[in-house]
């Protein structure tokens, strides 16, 4: 295999604002993997919060170049405990790798990556819209502006309740509200009731990623059900995640890619959690490769193309809601 890289300055349609960051503009990095005439594709984003940059990323897989180059792709799951070697600190950056070794995988199986995993893409839930923390006034222009039957509101400032009932009176929409660990267990129990009456389907990760005892407590008084997110990161935090929340919410670039995030939803389910994927602000490349996962999920956020203003690839597409997948074999993102 040959290793390329692919740098790019991703813009926002809108200001995007969540309860510990705002941004314009998301630098990415997109992986290739070339094999033959195939191309496998994947893709992680840098990240403040996680002290993730495009620069770190890139060296470290520079670092095993040969280690990648001269590996026979026989399995995707091979490969990751091969190079999981030398980027366990390094998930981001594995992510991409990984995305980028199923994407060429399948292809060269003449597949889609669902079907190379043996999945079926008949029964698959429809994506999410994020509306970012704005002014209420501007947080209703953005859901005007993107009619969907399915927003979710990040929250965590002291007009919550106040934004949720403000949208809730401009659309039908089903809602989930993402306080991104913004909330204190009294606060969390005290909204979920009237967040419930508003139309709401889940609360996403309503206190800080460590307050276990504070779950314990909304996971047993509160009137919605609880998706974990921060305290979701690697394999070993969804069996944590039982008996606090209801669901688990499983980021790409923060466990690794694609192959861990087939186990950690296998493993949710096996005890009885919700399963989800979530997205970052990502091209078609890293949003396709989520699309494969659908099979699995009881939940989607993989909106990340729709909130991006100048995507560096093709690959899968929506319509209201409803994920169309591309023509091509693998992931089907393809760059321009």
């Amino acid at each position: 295999m040959q290793l390329y890289f692919h740098r790019f300055d991703l813009r926002l349609r809108h200001t995007f604002t969540i309860a510990h960051d705002s941004r314009d503009v998301q630098p990415t990095l997109i992986v290739e993997l070339r094999e033959g005439s195939f191309r496998g594709f994947g893709e992680a984003t840098s990240n403040k919060y996680y002290g993730i940059t495009i620069e770190g990323m890139i060296g470290r897989l520079e670092q095993i170049r040969n280690v990648i180059e001269n590996d026979i792709l026989t399995s995707p799951e091979e490969f990751w405990q091969l190079t999981n070697q030398y980027l366990h600190d390094m998930p981001f950056a594995q992510c991409a790798l990984d995305e980028a070794a199923n994407d060429l995988w399948a292809k060269k199986q003449g597949k889609k990556l669902y079907d190379a995993w043996g999945l079926s893409a008949d029964a698959i839930p429809i994506t999410d819209y994020t509306i970012g923390i704005d002014s209420i006034d501007k947080m209703v222009a953005k859901m005007k502006e993107f009619p969907w039957p399915l927003y979710k509101i990040k929250l965590g400032t002291a007009e919550d309740l106040e934004i949720v009932r403000t949208l809730r009176s401009h659309t039908d929409a089903v809602f989930r509200v993402d306080a991104n660990c913004a909330w204190t267990a009294t606060q969390a129990i005290e909204y979920s009731h009237e967040l419930k009456k508003l139309g709401v389907e889940f609360i996403e990760q309503p206190l800080r990623a460590d307050d276990w005892a504070g779950m314990k407590q909304v996971y047993a008084e509160s009137a919605l059900p609880c998706i974990a997110d921060e305290s979701c990161i690697v394999e070993a935090d969804v069996a944590k995640c039982a008996g606090y929340f209801h669901g688990v919410n499983v980021k790409l670039t923060k466990c690794g890619g694609l192959t861990p995030a087939r186990r950690m939803l296998a493993e949710a389910k096996t005890l009885g959690l919700k399963t989800m994927v979530g997205c970052m602000n990502e091209s078609s490349v890293g949003i396709s490769a989520i699309a494969h996962l659908l099979p699995m999920l009881d939940y989607v956020d993989m909106d990340g193309t729709l909130l991006i203003a100048n995507d560096p690839a093709t690959g899968v597409q929506f319509d209201f809601g409803k994920i169309i997948f591309a023509t091509e074999n693998g992931t089907g993102a393809q760059l321009h």
